[in-house]
């Protein structure tokens, strides 16, 4: 059986086949990934908390920059656990009780 090589389009040949109206749907898995908007801003730390970043960074065998993303996103999930009000069971009120 002679083997058919599939040839990998570029973004700009799919956009010329939609323009012409071909089907494109076999180019599409349906699998994709959810990018969330970034926004940048900038940070002042003290030496010795760059150098523990760092180290633990090098622990962790991560980049700086995920070791803050890390450690902020464990920070700000145990923050909200404590914060969340714990819920009491409700108890009937003693006038709606069978008599």
């Amino acid at each position: 059986m002679p083997r058919t090589s599939k040839k990998t389009a570029s973004a700009d040949e799919i956009a010329d086949m939609a323009s012409r109206g071909e089907d494109i749907s076999a180019y599409f898995t349906n699998r994709f990934t959810v990018v969330r908007p970034v926004r940048r801003f900038g940070v002042d730390l003290t030496e010795g908390m760059l150098r523990e970043l760092d180290h633990r960074a090098a622990r962790l065998n991560i980049s700086r920059q995920a070791a803050i993303k890390t450690l902020l996103a464990r920070a700000l999930d145990e923050e909200r656990t404590v914060a969340r009000p714990r819920r009491r069971p409700t108890r009937p009120h003693a006038a709606s009780l069978p008599h």
